[in-house]
């Protein structure tokens, strides 16, 4: 199983985000009930390996229709800023 890639991450002030883009090796995605990027924190240093593309390790968002036991099947995932928090904008129920 491969993990999916975090496609786009439209929320500018994580440490991880460069240019749009998520490199942090590995997110965890929710805290239910809500689909929050885990990973997410506010830094003045950027983080993370420039070269790499973030990917979804662990989902914890068990009614999302991508989920299966706690791993994201999503082809990949945007990441984007929802009532003051980065969350996981694939994140759908049913």
């Amino acid at each position: 199983m491969e993990m999916p890639a975090v496609d786009e991450c439209e929320v500018w002030d994580c440490a991880y985000n460069r240019d749009g883009g998520c490199h942090a090796l590995a997110i965890t995605v929710g805290d239910p009930p809500r689909a929050q990027c885990d990973t997410y924190f506010n830094a003045l240093h950027k983080g993370g390996d420039p070269s790499a593309v973030g990917h979804v390790g662990a989902c914890k968002m068990a009614d999302c229709r991508h989920n299966v036991d706690f791993e994201c099947q999503a082809p990949g995932i945007s990441v984007g800023a929802e009532k003051n928090a980065a969350h996981c904008l694939t994140y759908t129920t049913g």
